[in-house]
Protein backbone atom coordinates (compact mmCIF):
# COMPACT_ATOMS: atom_id res chain seq x y z
CA UNK A 1 0.00 0.00 0.00
CA UNK A 2 1.17 3.32 -0.86
CA UNK A 3 2.42 5.68 1.86
CA UNK A 4 0.07 8.32 0.51
CA UNK A 5 -3.03 5.54 1.09
CA UNK A 6 -1.93 5.09 4.35
CA UNK A 7 -1.94 8.90 4.96
CA UNK A 8 -5.39 9.07 3.98
CA UNK A 9 -7.11 6.04 6.13
CA UNK A 10 -5.10 7.56 9.23
CA UNK A 11 -6.39 11.07 8.43
CA UNK A 12 -10.25 9.06 7.98
CA UNK A 13 -9.72 7.03 10.78
CA UNK A 14 -9.18 10.45 12.94
CA UNK A 15 -12.06 12.64 11.31
CA UNK A 16 -14.20 9.78 12.66
CA UNK A 17 -13.05 9.72 16.36
CA UNK A 18 -13.51 13.24 16.47
CA UNK A 19 -16.98 12.76 14.93
CA UNK A 20 -17.87 10.08 17.09
CA UNK A 21 -16.33 12.04 20.45
CA UNK A 22 -18.08 15.07 19.50
CA UNK A 23 -21.40 12.85 19.30
CA UNK A 24 -21.02 11.50 22.45
CA UNK A 25 -20.20 14.91 24.18
CA UNK A 26 -23.46 16.23 22.47
CA UNK A 27 -25.45 13.54 23.68
CA UNK A 28 -24.43 13.44 27.18
CA UNK A 29 -24.46 17.07 27.34
CA UNK A 30 -28.17 16.58 26.05
CA UNK A 31 -28.85 14.16 29.04
CA UNK A 32 -27.69 16.20 32.00
CA UNK A 33 -29.82 19.36 30.27
CA UNK A 34 -32.94 17.02 30.50
CA UNK A 35 -31.81 15.62 33.71
CA UNK A 36 -31.36 19.45 35.15
CA UNK A 37 -34.41 20.79 33.88
CA UNK A 38 -36.12 17.98 35.60
CA UNK A 39 -34.74 18.84 38.93
CA UNK A 40 -35.61 22.63 38.30
CA UNK A 41 -39.17 21.43 37.69
CA UNK A 42 -38.92 19.68 41.01
CA UNK A 43 -37.35 21.62 43.26
CA UNK A 44 -40.02 24.63 42.01
CA UNK A 45 -42.97 22.19 42.19
CA UNK A 46 -42.10 21.53 45.65
CA UNK A 47 -41.32 24.92 47.12
CA UNK A 48 -45.03 25.94 45.68
CA UNK A 49 -46.96 23.12 47.20
CA UNK A 50 -45.08 23.67 50.30
CA UNK A 51 -45.59 27.04 50.55
CA UNK A 52 -49.38 26.30 50.05
CA UNK A 53 -49.73 23.74 52.23
CA UNK A 54 -48.39 25.42 55.30
CA UNK A 55 -49.99 28.52 56.90
CA UNK A 56 -49.00 30.28 60.28
CA UNK A 57 -52.55 31.27 60.84
CA UNK A 58 -54.10 29.11 63.41
CA UNK A 59 -56.48 25.77 61.44
CA UNK A 60 -57.31 22.49 63.27
CA UNK A 61 -54.31 21.00 61.27
CA UNK A 62 -51.26 21.52 63.83
CA UNK A 63 -48.04 20.57 62.53
CA UNK A 64 -45.79 22.00 65.77
CA UNK A 65 -46.32 25.51 67.34
CA UNK A 66 -46.32 28.35 64.58
CA UNK A 67 -47.20 25.84 61.33
CA UNK A 68 -50.63 24.89 60.78
CA UNK A 69 -51.54 22.88 57.65
CA UNK A 70 -54.18 24.23 55.18
CA UNK A 71 -56.82 22.05 53.71
CA UNK A 72 -54.30 21.65 50.88
CA UNK A 73 -51.77 20.67 53.06
CA UNK A 74 -53.90 18.16 55.03
CA UNK A 75 -54.97 16.68 51.73
CA UNK A 76 -50.90 16.00 50.31
CA UNK A 77 -49.88 14.60 54.21
CA UNK A 78 -52.22 13.16 55.73
CA UNK A 79 -55.48 12.00 54.01
CA UNK A 80 -55.46 8.64 51.95
CA UNK A 81 -54.14 10.76 48.75
CA UNK A 82 -50.52 11.03 50.47
CA UNK A 83 -50.45 7.28 49.43
CA UNK A 84 -50.94 7.92 45.56
CA UNK A 85 -48.56 11.30 45.98
CA UNK A 86 -45.82 8.74 47.38
CA UNK A 87 -45.96 6.00 44.98
CA UNK A 88 -46.83 7.77 41.80
CA UNK A 89 -43.76 8.51 41.07
CA UNK A 90 -42.57 4.83 40.68
CA UNK A 91 -45.83 4.30 38.55
CA UNK A 92 -43.93 6.93 36.18
CA UNK A 93 -41.26 5.11 36.07
CA UNK A 94 -42.40 1.85 35.20
CA UNK A 95 -44.71 3.43 32.71
CA UNK A 96 -42.31 5.47 30.75
CA UNK A 97 -39.75 2.44 30.80
CA UNK A 98 -42.23 0.56 29.16
CA UNK A 99 -43.69 2.57 26.92
CA UNK A 100 -41.03 4.33 25.81
CA UNK A 101 -40.73 2.51 22.19
CA UNK A 102 -44.14 3.36 21.47
CA UNK A 103 -43.78 7.45 22.18
CA UNK A 104 -42.22 9.70 19.86
CA UNK A 105 -39.01 11.38 21.72
CA UNK A 106 -41.04 14.55 22.31
CA UNK A 107 -43.72 13.13 23.94
CA UNK A 108 -41.01 10.76 26.40
CA UNK A 109 -39.51 13.84 27.17
CA UNK A 110 -42.94 15.34 28.44
CA UNK A 111 -43.55 12.42 30.16
CA UNK A 112 -40.41 12.76 32.00
CA UNK A 113 -40.86 16.71 32.82
CA UNK A 114 -44.85 15.28 34.14
CA UNK A 115 -42.36 12.57 36.36
CA UNK A 116 -40.29 15.35 37.53
CA UNK A 117 -43.25 17.77 38.79
CA UNK A 118 -45.10 14.33 40.16
CA UNK A 119 -42.01 13.85 42.61
CA UNK A 120 -42.00 17.54 43.41
CA UNK A 121 -44.96 16.92 44.94
CA UNK A 122 -43.94 13.69 46.60
CA UNK A 123 -40.80 15.52 47.68
CA UNK A 124 -42.30 18.97 49.18
CA UNK A 125 -42.98 17.18 52.88
CA UNK A 126 -39.14 17.78 53.16
CA UNK A 127 -39.96 21.53 53.97
CA UNK A 128 -42.42 20.69 57.03
CA UNK A 129 -39.46 18.22 58.27
CA UNK A 130 -36.07 20.64 57.50
CA UNK A 131 -35.08 23.80 57.70
CA UNK A 132 -34.88 25.36 54.49
CA UNK A 133 -31.13 26.14 54.52
CA UNK A 134 -30.40 22.70 55.53
CA UNK A 135 -32.07 21.56 52.18
CA UNK A 136 -30.06 24.04 50.14
CA UNK A 137 -26.66 22.96 52.34
CA UNK A 138 -27.16 19.16 51.56
CA UNK A 139 -28.49 19.65 47.56
CA UNK A 140 -25.39 21.63 46.79
CA UNK A 141 -23.63 18.90 48.59
CA UNK A 142 -24.85 16.22 46.33
CA UNK A 143 -24.68 18.02 43.45
CA UNK A 144 -21.13 18.49 43.77
CA UNK A 145 -20.81 14.93 44.72
CA UNK A 146 -22.71 13.71 42.16
CA UNK A 147 -20.57 15.70 39.41
CA UNK A 148 -17.43 14.11 40.76
CA UNK A 149 -18.97 10.83 40.66
CA UNK A 150 -20.58 11.14 37.45
CA UNK A 151 -17.08 13.04 35.80
CA UNK A 152 -14.65 9.65 37.17
CA UNK A 153 -17.77 7.22 35.81
CA UNK A 154 -17.04 9.17 32.45
CA UNK A 155 -13.09 9.52 32.39
CA UNK A 156 -12.65 6.21 33.79
CA UNK A 157 -10.84 3.28 31.71
CA UNK A 158 -12.20 0.79 34.16
CA UNK A 159 -14.94 -1.81 33.22
CA UNK A 160 -17.41 -0.90 35.86
CA UNK A 161 -20.15 -3.36 34.18
CA UNK A 162 -19.87 -6.02 36.84
CA UNK A 163 -20.90 -3.51 39.41
CA UNK A 164 -24.61 -3.70 37.84
CA UNK A 165 -25.59 -6.71 39.44
CA UNK A 166 -24.51 -6.25 42.83
CA UNK A 167 -25.67 -2.11 43.11
CA UNK A 168 -29.21 -3.78 41.36
CA UNK A 169 -29.93 -5.70 44.47
CA UNK A 170 -28.53 -2.91 46.69
CA UNK A 171 -31.45 -0.64 45.56
CA UNK A 172 -34.14 -3.75 45.78
CA UNK A 173 -33.13 -4.28 49.39
CA UNK A 174 -33.15 -0.42 50.35
CA UNK A 175 -36.76 0.05 48.63
CA UNK A 176 -38.25 -3.40 50.67
CA UNK A 177 -36.10 -1.72 54.09
CA UNK A 178 -38.13 1.46 53.57
CA UNK A 179 -41.62 0.07 53.14
CA UNK A 180 -40.81 -1.81 56.10
CA UNK A 181 -39.64 1.13 57.99
CA UNK A 182 -42.90 2.76 56.79
CA UNK A 183 -44.24 1.06 59.77
CA UNK A 184 -41.77 0.06 61.90
CA UNK A 185 -40.76 3.67 62.11
CA UNK A 186 -37.22 2.64 63.15
CA UNK A 187 -35.01 5.42 63.41
CA UNK A 188 -31.97 3.15 63.75
CA UNK A 189 -33.20 0.87 60.84
CA UNK A 190 -33.85 4.98 59.01
CA UNK A 191 -30.23 5.52 59.50
CA UNK A 192 -28.68 2.11 58.32
CA UNK A 193 -30.94 2.43 55.15
CA UNK A 194 -29.87 6.13 54.34
CA UNK A 195 -26.12 5.11 54.99
CA UNK A 196 -26.07 2.25 52.35
CA UNK A 197 -28.12 4.20 50.02
CA UNK A 198 -25.89 7.03 49.65
CA UNK A 199 -23.28 4.06 48.80
CA UNK A 200 -25.18 2.12 46.31
CA UNK A 201 -26.70 5.80 44.79
CA UNK A 202 -23.16 6.73 44.31
CA UNK A 203 -22.01 4.06 43.00
CA UNK A 204 -24.81 3.62 40.56
CA UNK A 205 -24.12 7.39 39.46
CA UNK A 206 -20.88 6.33 38.36
CA UNK A 207 -22.21 2.80 36.64
CA UNK A 208 -24.84 4.04 34.94
CA UNK A 209 -22.77 7.52 33.21
CA UNK A 210 -19.90 4.84 31.80
CA UNK A 211 -22.76 2.43 30.61
CA UNK A 212 -24.57 5.36 29.07
CA UNK A 213 -21.68 6.49 27.33
CA UNK A 214 -20.86 3.01 26.32
CA UNK A 215 -24.20 2.90 24.96
CA UNK A 216 -23.86 5.44 22.36
CA UNK A 217 -20.53 4.40 21.26
CA UNK A 218 -22.38 0.97 20.20
CA UNK A 219 -25.34 2.84 18.96
CA UNK A 220 -23.43 4.93 16.41
CA UNK A 221 -21.44 1.75 15.42
CA UNK A 222 -24.70 0.33 13.49
CA UNK A 223 -26.54 1.97 10.83
CA UNK A 224 -30.03 1.73 12.76
CA UNK A 225 -28.49 2.77 16.05
CA UNK A 226 -29.01 6.47 15.66
CA UNK A 227 -32.36 6.78 15.41
CA UNK A 228 -33.19 5.84 19.21
CA UNK A 229 -30.43 8.22 20.39
CA UNK A 230 -32.94 10.81 20.97
CA UNK A 231 -35.49 8.39 23.48
CA UNK A 232 -31.84 6.92 24.77
CA UNK A 233 -30.85 10.02 26.45
CA UNK A 234 -34.53 10.86 28.04
CA UNK A 235 -33.89 7.39 29.49
CA UNK A 236 -30.07 8.16 30.75
CA UNK A 237 -31.39 11.58 31.79
CA UNK A 238 -33.80 9.85 34.12
CA UNK A 239 -31.75 7.48 35.37
CA UNK A 240 -28.87 9.57 36.69
CA UNK A 241 -32.15 11.84 38.10
CA UNK A 242 -33.34 9.01 39.70
CA UNK A 243 -29.62 8.68 41.51
CA UNK A 244 -29.27 12.12 42.19
CA UNK A 245 -32.54 12.44 43.75
CA UNK A 246 -32.07 9.11 46.15
CA UNK A 247 -28.67 10.45 47.16
CA UNK A 248 -30.00 13.82 47.79
CA UNK A 249 -32.62 12.37 50.40
CA UNK A 250 -30.76 9.44 52.09
CA UNK A 251 -27.73 13.02 52.38
CA UNK A 252 -30.88 14.71 53.55
CA UNK A 253 -31.54 12.06 56.45
CA UNK A 254 -28.33 11.53 57.92
CA UNK A 255 -27.32 15.23 58.00
CA UNK A 256 -30.20 17.49 57.44
CA UNK A 257 -31.28 20.07 60.10
CA UNK A 258 -34.80 18.71 61.31
CA UNK A 259 -37.19 22.15 62.07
Amino acid sequence: MAQSDILRQQTAAGVRTAEIDAGLRAHMNKIYGTMSVGLVVTGLVAWALAGLAVTESPTQYMVRDGMYLTDLGYALYASPLKWVIMFAPLAFVFGLGAGINRLSTGAAQMVFYAFAAVMGASLSSIFLVYTSMSIAQVFFATAIGFAGLSLWGYTTKKDISGWGSFLFMGVIGIFAASLINIFLQSSALMFAVSAIGVLVFAGLTAYDTQRLKNEYLMAVAHPQGQSYLGKAAIMGALSLYINFINMFMMLLSLFGNRE
